[in-house]
Order: C-alpha cells, then sequence, then structure tokens
C-alpha cells in the first residue's frame, strides 16, 4: 500500500504502508503484542474461552487465559517518517487456520512469537511462512518465571533456515516490540532484494 505524504519541505514523498502478519501458538501473546505497539486503539475480535473449547484448545502453561482471538487483530505503528506498518495478529488454533491465507495476501513478512515453554507451539506457524517463502523473524517472548534460552538455542530447536533471525522480546513492551518489527523490515527487506536480483540475474 502506498500513499502520498509531504516531506519537511513541503513536497510530495511516497509513503509505505506494510503489511507485517503476528503469528505464533495459543496464548503465545500477539494480541499483547499488537496492542503493545500500535499507535492506534487496535482491534480485536477476542472471545472468551468457552467449556467447549477446552475440549479443542490446550490452555496447559497459560492457565490464566480467559479470551481468545477469533479473526484477527489490527494495528498500526509508524517507525519512521514515511514508513507504517500494518500490524494483524492471526488466529492461534488450528480451526482457523483457513483465515491464514486471506490474511497473508500481500504481507512483507511476519513476526512468529514463540514461548519456550511450548516451543512446539510455534512449529506450525514457522512451516507455514517456510513453505510459502514469506520472511519471517522468530520473536522469543520472554515470560516471568520461563527459563531463558539464547537465540542459538531457539534456533537449532526450531530447525530454523540459516539466517532466519531470533529476537528474544517482551511483547508488553512497546519499545521491545517495535524492535523485532524493526528487525522484520530489515531482514525482509534484504530477502526480496535477494530475490529480485536472482530474477533478473
Amino acid at each position: 500500500m502506498v500513499s502520498e505524504a509531504l516531506d519537511a519541505t513541503g513536497g510530495e514523498t511516497a509513503a509505505l504502508a506494510l503489511k507485517i502478519l503476528v503469528a505464533g501458538g495459543f496464548g503465545v501473546g500477539k494480541t499483547t503484542l499488537v496492542g503493545a505497539v500500535s499507535e492506534i486503539r487496535p482491534l480485536r475480535t477476542e472471545e472468551l474461552l468457552s467449556e467447549v473449547g477446552q475440549l479443542v484448545d490446550d490452555t496447559d502453561g497459560v492457565d490464566q487465559k480467559v479470551t481468545t482471538t477469533v479473526a484477527m487483530d489490527f494495528g498500526r505503528i509508524t517507525i519512521r517518517s514515511g514508513l507504517s506498518l500494518y500490524l494483524f495478529g492471526t488466529p492461534g488454533q488450528d480451526r482457523f487456520w483457513f483465515l491464514w491465507d486471506e490474511l497473508s495476501q500481500g504481507a512483507l513478512g511476519a513476526v512468529v512469537l514463540a514461548d519456550t515453554r511450548r516451543l512446539e507451539d510455534c512449529f506450525p506457524a514457522v512451516d507455514y511462512f517456510e513453505h510459502r517463502h514469506i520472511p519471517f523473524v522468530v520473536a522469543v517472548n520472554c515470560f516471568a518465571g520461563a527459563r531463558t534460552y539464547g537465540a542459538q538455542d531457539v534456533s537449532r530447536a526450531l530447525d530454523l533456515d540459516q539466517g532466519t533471525p531470533v529476537v528474544l522480546c517482551d511483547a508488553r513492551d512497546r519499545d521491545s516490540g517495535k524492535e523485532v518489527l524493526i528487525r522484520l523490515v530489515e531482514y525482509a527487506g534484504r530477502m526480496h532484494t535477494a530475490r529480485l536480483l536472482d530474477s533478473v540475474g
């Protein structure tokens, strides 16, 4: 998405708006991250967890969670003058995955949030973006009381492609979330440039 904006000298410059997905397992902090960094009031589509849902939603390790995203979260953040990110948080449960294909259309890249207490929950998101060649970074949400692992340990455990960034973050903290998004934009930019060069080489 491109819109026009005025620069400091009064001339017109292209303002770039990029689409970013925030994905990961159930209860990993996707809604929290979008809400923490968004400069607008985030759109949320959360519903209370029900007894029926408990049969299919694994709440082990996230016992305090009482709501779940059933469509998407949406927020916006301006990274710098002329560059804004539109954030789309995906639902984490398998039964909502039919939405992922729609949400991923036109996305520059994705953040895969991970919880080291339930690391296996982010494997489906990693596989999804790898198979569709959508650049992504893994952001380890450092929950209180969880054992701390280094980026290299997480990368090996997830068997990530070489060069895929892994960053540690606090999804509740705006500055921490913004750093994750900056890393993603930089990485996705390099990946898209490399692919463009390959296509004309």
